[in-house]
């Protein structure tokens, strides 16, 4: 079965306005919070009113490379449940949690099993393991076959370019599913069409 679904790089109030509203919402939506290579990247000012609405039933999360205490201090109030770590060292990682009192998404960018063996240092941290490629905000794909020795326990999320027709392909595999780039239109914004096309399939799984 696929576990859940996380709708990342929102950075409007009507698309989450429609996401949060919608008869099928997702477990998880992200927020770029620090990474300003993406074009889905959303200053602290905007991203403090965006993120200041009931939330229903779902989780937001903030999607963070490498941060600095600064920036951790600075968003620390905002209305997050999970902070998504790239580039973040397994002690750093206890550092945060403690510190802030967050739950954890563990990222980790994969091109070979070793890069997927990592997971095994943080599992006593995360409480979610995300496998993705090294495309950070380009909408890269890796070898999913690479994550077929992770065990099923293991609370895992999967993205890197997942297509809204891949998500049958995933019924059977235990994943959280992560999509950003395929439900944006030619411009790089967010289709609402789209979006609802997900999430009505997701509803079916």
């Amino acid at each position: 079965m696929i576990n859940d679904l996380k709708i990342c790089g929102i950075a409007d109030p009507k698309t989450l306005n429609y996401i949060l509203n919608h008869p099928y919402p997702p477990k998880f939506i992200g927020f770029i919070t620090n990474y300003k290579k993406s074009k889905r990247y959303v200053t602290y000012e905007n991203l403090k009113n965006l993120v200041n609405v009931d939330k229903k039933h779902s989780n937001f999360v903030s999607v963070l490379v490498s941060p600095t205490n600064e920036l951790l201090e600075k968003i620390k109030d905002l209305n997050f449940d999970y902070y998504q770590l790239y580039d973040v060292d397994p002690v750093r990682t206890i550092e945060i949690k403690e510190k802030y009192k967050i739950k954890i998404i563990s990222a980790l960018t994969i091109s070979n099993k070793k890069d997927v063996d990592r997971y095994k240092d943080y599992l006593k941290i995360s409480e979610i393991i995300l496998f993705d490629s090294k495309g950070y905000h380009r909408s890269e794909s890796f070898d999913h076959n690479l994550l077929e020795q992770v065990p099923n326990e293991v609370n895992k999320m999967i993205a890197g370019n997942i297509q809204i027709d891949d998500i049958p392909n995933f019924k059977n595999k235990g994943f959280i599913i992560d999509l950003s780039g395929s439900i944006e239109n030619n411009e790089g914004k967010k289709d609402i069409n789209k979006i609802d096309r997900l999430l009505k399939l997701f509803a079916k799984k």
